[in-house]
């Protein structure tokens, strides 16, 4: 939901998504002059509580000293940004928002505007499409002071709070959708490429218990093996299903190819929910079947309502399990799918790997390009060539990027230096805004508190979602989500699932506040991670020079961020 409003002068507008809500704030420069920053009080409707939200950064006139990890109300250190998010919001509530610019002095803060916007945030569950991210940001301020020193999470029992805080919805999701599955009337098949979830396993072998027709497949390519002389994720998926006893005959061990030494991987992750035979939904995204998917790593649930999604996907399962020789997989996917010339058709659309050709990844890379206002665009693997230049052309004012790591994993030692010189030229570029995935890894820097990850993750740490919004702000947004790397060997290789959803304002909205959530979260970790020991370890108090909010006017990037969020560019 987005509802903008303006009183004295001051513009606010708020994009509601379910657990986040982005405040926007506009004002003319002429009416800044001596403004120390904004006060922002929150009255939630649905819990009938009210109060002012809290900060980070205090004056130091009127510092209190609190240890590190400390918030403070922001009507006594107000936020000195012009975009800022409320990351405690609930799905389904209704709050207010006020928010007041303030002059004066540190210990005489006077309002000199204010306006109020009332929102609905998200229910996850509604229409056609139920989203649910994970936490993804293990490595945060709020676990830290949360959990304090805890042990690790490998051990952790299940009744541990730190895994709910965590899953934030995504677990309970998986299991929910397994639960609709009531009855002997009711059948589910499983394609994933790590099944190695002892709760999800042992959820599916109740719901065979109660009549259920399941059928699971999981990637067991003969790949190379470990240093243990263990074949990821084969190995590990055959134990779960064994240990969850599920029998051979429910069990379909998918190979891509055999004979070659690294076989394209089946990287799917969903399910699909039958009664009495026919598709009814489909759960699906970027979440793997593991404690790393679920609690590590971000990641996002979406459940689509739709039956035609749904037999697609039905369609796909029983395509590839049967193990068909790749290159006719390859023809027969490509007939299925229908790749958009221009702009998608209205509503939600799949696409399907391998392909036989680069088509939808050339497509990807088009609709990144020709975005009018914004692009936002998750990379766990690198940024393949296409997408470069649309970073490096593309018509929108604000490009961002939010990536595990600058390259992609496998670049030769001796290219690395021109490859990481590209990159470095690309986010320097006035459109774009690139953030990579980190952690604070000590407790002397201003007040924050040292970081831990959880340990669940080998490879990818941070960044695992695989989407792209094109205009989420607009009336006619464009939401790529699923399983697929935006890579060459995402489509033309490996098992594959991409959902196309044009025109729903209700799911660009959950989509980018998270990622927003996420972008600003690991921006900060990364550039402090650059720093490293350099960085000047004393507090930063809040400007009372009159100088922070200049840089937000003018041909800036956080001008055009102020313009765009906040609706001011039209």
């Amino acid at each position: 939901m987005r509802i903008r409003n303006t009183a004295q002068v001051l513009t606010v507008q708020a994009i509601a998504g379910s657990h986040v809500v982005l405040l926007a704030m506009d004002m003319k420069p002429g009416d800044c002059d001596g403004h120390l920053g904004f006060a922002i009080h929150r009255t939630d409707h649905t819990e009938n509580e009210a109060y002012w939200l809290e900060g980070i950064k205090t004056f130091a006139a009127t510092d209190p000293g609190f240890p590190a990890g400390a918030r403070y109300p922001t009507n006594k250190h107000p936020i000195q940004g012009f975009t800022w998010s409320d990351f405690t919001a609930k799905p389904g509530h209704r709050y207010t928002y006020r928010v007041q610019a303030l002059r004066g002095k540190p210990a005489a803060l006077k309002k000199f505007k204010q306006v109020e916007v009332q929102v609905n945030t998200e229910a996850e569950e509604e229409g056609d499409h139920d989203i649910f991210f994970n936490r993804g940001a293990a490595a945060s301020q709020e676990f830290a002071r949360r959990f304090k020193k805890t042990p690790s999470l490998e051990r952790a029992p299940p009744d541990d709070p730190r895994w709910a805080w965590l899953s934030r919805g995504a677990m309970e999701a998986i299991v929910a959708f397994v639960a609709r599955a009531n009855s002997n009337k009711f059948a589910l098949r499983v394609a994933a490429y790590e099944f190695r979830l002892e709760q999800f396993a042992s959820t599916l072998k109740a719901a065979i218990d109660r009549g259920v027709d399941v059928k699971v497949l999981f990637d067991a390519c003969d790949n190379p093996p470990d240093e243990h002389g263990k074949v990821f994720p084969r190995d590990a998926n055959r134990e779960t299903a064994d240990a969850a006893n599920i029998e051979n005959i429910r069990r379909v061990e998918r190979v891509t190819r055999s004979g070659v030494k690294n076989p394209p991987i089946s990287h799917h992750k969903f399910i699909v929910l039958l009664k009495n035979g026919k598709p009814q939904a489909v759960l699906t995204g970027s979440t793997n079947f593991s404690l790393g998917g679920v609690y590590g790593q971000s990641n996002v649930v979406h459940v689509v309502e739709n039956p035609r999604v749904a037999n697609s996907y039905m369609n796909c399962w029983e395509l590839i399990s049967t193990n068909p020789d790749h290159g006719e997989l390859r023809k027969r996917l490509s007939g299925l799918n229908t790749i958009p010339v221009e702009k998608p058709r209205r509503g939600t659309t799949c696409i399907f790997s391998p392909q036989a050709n680069n088509d939808a990844l050339t497509w990807y890379a088009k609709q990144a390009t020709v975005a009018e206002n914004a692009l936002f665009m998750t990379f766990a693997f690198g940024m393949n060539d296409v997408f470069k230049e649309a970073y490096r052309s593309g018509h929108s004012a604000l490009r961002y990027a939010l990536m595990e790591d600058l390259l992609a994993p496998g670049v030769r030692k001796e290219n690395k230096p021109a490859a990481l010189q590209e990159m470095k030229t690309l986010r320097q570029m006035p459109e774009n805004r690139f953030a990579v995935g980190n952690r604070i890894a000590t407790n002397h820097f201003d007040r924050w508190i040292k970081e831990e990850l959880t340990g669940l993750n080998r490879h990818v740490q941070f960044i695992h979602t695989k989407f792209m919004l094109v205009d989420p702000l607009s009336d006619d947004p464009i939401v790529i989500t699923g399983s697929a790397n935006f890579s060459a060997a995402s489509t033309t290789k490996n098992d594959e699932n991409m959902l196309i959803i044009r025109g729903n304002r209700r799911v660009a909205d959950v989509y980018l506040g998270e990622y927003m959530r996420l972008w600003n979260h690991y921006a900060f970790r990364e550039w402090l991670a650059a720093k490293g020991e350099s960085i000047d370890a004393g507090f930063k108090h809040l400007d009372t020079e009159n100088k922070w909010w200049r840089g937000y006017f003018g041909n800036t990037v956080r001008s055009r961020q102020r313009q765009y969020f906040s609706g001011a560019a039209g």
